[in-house]
């Protein structure tokens, strides 16, 4: 691969830019393994003792906090980057499992507001189809300060991508190559941040959740920053979420694993003696019940997927792998999704393409996916004695290696060590 880069580099003088995630081997939720119950500890029965799921976010000042049933909810995709049927498949998978969707970056589409019972609105630095009369519209408002693919870096929105209406909403001209900004055009710093939080209370009410998101590279400072800016939950993004497109190098080599970020962020809350005061949700390479679960032992309110819900929805399907290979790849394996030739339908702008995707049996495929994620959580809750997902905590996770003993802090399995405690 690196002798293949090198050569195309070498050709071509563009660096590349791609979708998705890292892609290099991580630290990651495998590295982690929970202690049922045994003697020591009472294990609860699945067929007859329950096992509460539900999370509350955005307690801390708004008058109207968001009710979950599932601590799952659906990341910030945006209409451009995926298909209006695409979205309107995530609204109606996340409403029928009780959940949150997320707009992304790009605005509010009428096809996502209309199927998603409860829709946070991201509040982004390109501020594309950004006004007042959508963020009151929202159920929860979303500042996106960075994102875990790319922290510190701005989104890439190819011309081919930029149909008529897409430039409508965002107020761009068609087909031509688009790259958001880095940061807010109107603040620089934590101060700013709470004005700009005060001022979109204003605008709300009072009534709506205020969510910062950050992408996971300084995720103590940030958490504890974040939390005096007035934030009513944080949202820490780890280096395996995805992107719509940036530059390769990017995905590859800036921010930090999504284990190593949570328990800074966890401890910062606790250091301020904010935690499940202010919500904390986790997103990042999230992928099973097991990876929610240890998430929410680690000290999270509720965690987000995004590349995940595509692949429920019916993207990288098998059936289309005639149609990848012709791409030039195979099903499974596609991050050129900022091309907009996703044969499945559902990364494109493409109207042929788009019509594969029906947006009724998309949704209870991603719903029915929520669901067995929650009740594998819920099936380890039950296993380690705990009658709620939010009662999982680090006492119930070893470590199979060093690093993730570290990151995660929790022993390594076999031992009572956790490295960069007590001086060693």
């Amino acid at each position: 691969y690196t002798l293949s880069e090198i050569r195309r580099a070498a050709a071509t003088g563009i660096y590349d830019i791609r979708g998705a995630g890292a892609t290099r081997k991580l630290p990651h939720f495998d590295d982690l393994l929970f202690l049922g119950a045994s003697i020591s500890r009472y294990p609860l029965e699945g067929y007859r003792e329950r096992c509460d799921t539900s999370v509350v976010l955005g307690t801390r000042h708004a008058k109207k906090p968001i009710e979950l049933k599932i601590p799952i909810t659906i990341a910030g995709m945006s209409f451009g980057s995926l298909s209006g049927p695409a979205k309107e498949a995530l609204g109606r998978g996340a409403t029928l499992s009780g959940t949150s969707t997320t707009t992304g970056d790009g605005g509010m589409t009428e096809e996502e507001r209309g199927h998603s019972k409860q829709l946070v609105y991201q509040y982004l630095p390109s501020r594309y189809g950004m006004n007042p009369r959508d963020l009151r519209r929202a159920d929860a408002i979303e500042v996106v300060v960075g994102q875990g693919a790319k922290p510190g870096g701005g989104g890439m929105l190819l011309g081919q991508k930029i149909s008529d209406r897409v430039a409508e909403m965002r107020t761009l001209p068609k087909g031509i190559d688009q790259r958001s900004a880095s940061r807010h055009p109107d603040w620089t710093g934590p101060d700013d941040l709470e004005i700009k939080i005060l001022e979109l209370r204003e605008i709300t009410d009072w009534e709506k959740p205020i969510y910062v998101k950050v992408g996971g590279a300084r995720p103590y400072y940030d958490t504890a920053l974040a939390v005096k800016a007035g934030a009513d939950v944080v949202v820490v993004d780890g280096m395996q979420g995805g992107t719509a497109a940036t530059q390769e190098v990017f995905i590859e080599n800036v921010g930090q694993p999504t284990l190593a970020c949570i328990r800074p962020a966890v401890q910062a809350l606790q250091d301020l003696g904010m935690h499940r005061k202010v919500q904390l949700i986790v997103s990042g390479g999230i992928r099973n019940g097991a990876d929610v679960a240890k998430a929410l032992a680690l000290g999270v309110d509720a965690v987000s997927i995004g590349t995940a819900a595509l692949v429920a929805l019916g993207d990288n399907d098998p059936r289309w792998e005639a149609e990848y290979n012709a791409l030039g790849s195979t099903a499974g394996a596609y991050d050129d999704w900022h091309e907009g030739r996703d044969p499945a339908g559902i990364t494109t702008q493409d109207p042929e393409l788009m019509k594969r995707v029906d947006p009724i049996a998309a949704g209870r495929r991603l719903a029915n996916y929520l669901k067995v994620m929650t009740l594998e959580a819920q099936t380890i809750a039950r296993a380690c004695g705990k009658n709620s997902l939010h009662n999982l905590e680090p006492e119930d996770l070893v470590a199979l290696t060093i690093e993730a003993a570290a990151m995660a802090g929790v022993p390594l399995a076999g031992t009572n060590w956790i490295p960069g405690k007590n001086g060693f």
